[in-house]
């Protein structure tokens, strides 16, 4: 198993987390398993942004992103050079630290700030 960090987020994971992720699975539905409930509102299917997170270490060490993913995170709210979206980013023996961003596109228009 990979460790996880969990930088605090005030909402989803106030006290942060660090969980022992399974390989194979993506981020997002190890973070989902582990009862961090981050927001997957495509249902993991690639097709939104609300599952956009800031790798902070160990970003190089996952498979690039593709195409499809990049176009999406040119949406995301907060985007940064290490922004993934967690359904797509597969965990893999790399430790990661991942920051939640305060706000996703969601959020931002149901006027959540």
């Amino acid at each position: 198993m990979t460790q996880i960090i969990v930088l605090p987020h005030a909402e989803i994971c106030p006290d942060g987390a660090v969980i022992e992720a399974k390989e194979g699975e993506s981020v997002c539905q190890n973070l989902l398993d582990n009862g961090i409930e981050i927001e997957h509102a495509c249902e993991m299917s690639c097709a939104c942004t609300t599952c956009h997170v800031v790798i902070r270490e160990g970003f190089n060490g996952l498979e690039p992103s593709d195409e499809l993913e990049d176009d999406l995170l040119d949406k995301a709210w907060g985007l940064e050079p290490n922004s993934r979206l967690s359904c797509q980013a597969v965990v893999n023996e790399t430790p990661l630290v991942i920051e939640i961003p305060r706000y996703s596109i969601n959020m931002t228009r149901e006027g959540k700030r």
